[in-house]
């Protein structure tokens, strides 16, 4: 579905000029966007890290970066866009001897860590654009960000809030596989932890978003930061939907969709959902080599 969608969008894009303007792509932009793409990944397997040992299961700084740049070249490789690189990410700490169900969750938990933010910073970036979004929606300027202010504001203080609510014990989680959960927000530090969760969280998603402005400046193209700000939540939403490999086709149409109202064009906002792509093409080559490479014992 998502090679059809992506020959779609190619197709009413223009593929000559798309191919044009690839060709005429700045390498210095490139770089600058694979490298703040190689850095919001480092920082996310860092942030994993931090989510397991809270769940109480053990692993080094190597081991996550291993496992995570490994769990990338998975994600390029297979369909479901991140479904088969988490589930590797799982599987690997599991084998190291850690419990089943911290393993499990601090990696669905890493993910939820992640979209959480990622709403969150989109919804900003939104309310910041209201001035352009709101007339394209046929929507009162004021009544637009006032709205996704609140629900912005709503929606970052609600994973505090559960777990105020299991600390103080009046909310209650089913089912004894949740467990590890009930034990993290029991602990003395656990705003300190959510607090490291929101702040790591939050740093991957603005080196994202400045891996994409990067490949948007290689095309010819810039806009304000708030714009990129909105767009990765659409962009990186759709390239995250278990229908495609790598996110290829979702997100090109997401980048279509999201950049419209700017006045982007077309071709280049497939540019961009490209070269985002490739850059985590490249990532998921080192992610697949790595695979290679001899296990440790150690984790």
């Amino acid at each position: 579905m998502g090679m059809v969608l992506l020959a779609a969008v190619v197709y009413f894009a223009n593929p000559v000029q798309l191919w044009g303007r690839l060709q005429q792509a700045s390498p210095w932009w490139l770089l600058a966007g694979f490298l703040a793409s190689i850095a919001s990944n480092v920082v996310s397997a860092w942030r994993w890290r931090a989510m397991a040992r809270w769940l109480g299961a053990e692993m080094s700084l190597a081991s996550s970066m291993r496992w995570y740049f490994q769990a990338i070249g998975l994600n390029v490789l297979l369909p479901g866009a991140v479904v088969g690189g988490d589930v590797y990410r799982a599987i690997a700490l599991q084998r190291t001897g850690q419990a089943k169900a911290a393993s499990n969750l601090s990696v669905i938990l890493d993910r939820v860590s992640g979209l959480w933010m990622l709403c969150a910073i989109g919804g900003l970036g939104a309310a910041a654009c209201a001035s352009t979004l709101a007339p394209w929606l046929h929507l009162d300027i004021a009544v637009f960000g006032g709205l996704l202010l609140a629900i912005t504001v709503l929606w970052l203080l609600l994973p505090g809030l559960l777990l105020l609510g299991l600390h103080q014990g009046w909310l209650s989680l089913p089912g004894a596989w949740l467990e590890p959960i009930r034990t993290a927000a029991l602990s003395p530090d656990f705003v300190r932890q959510l607090l490291v969760q929101a702040a790591s969280s939050a740093l991957v998603q603005l080196l994202s978003a400045a891996a994409l402005a990067c490949g948007a400046a290689a095309l010819g193209t810039s806009q304000e930061p708030q714009v990129w700000a909105f767009a990765i939540a659409p962009v990186f939403l759709m390239a995250a939907l278990p229908v495609s490999v790598g996110g290829w086709g979702t997100r090109e149409a997401a980048a279509v969709a999201a950049l419209a109202p700017f006045g982007v064009p077309a071709v280049l906002a497939v540019g961009v959902g490209l070269l985002y792509g490739v850059f985590a093409l490249g990532q998921g080559a080192l992610g697949a080599l790595a695979l290679g490479l001899p296990a440790r014992s150690q984790a």
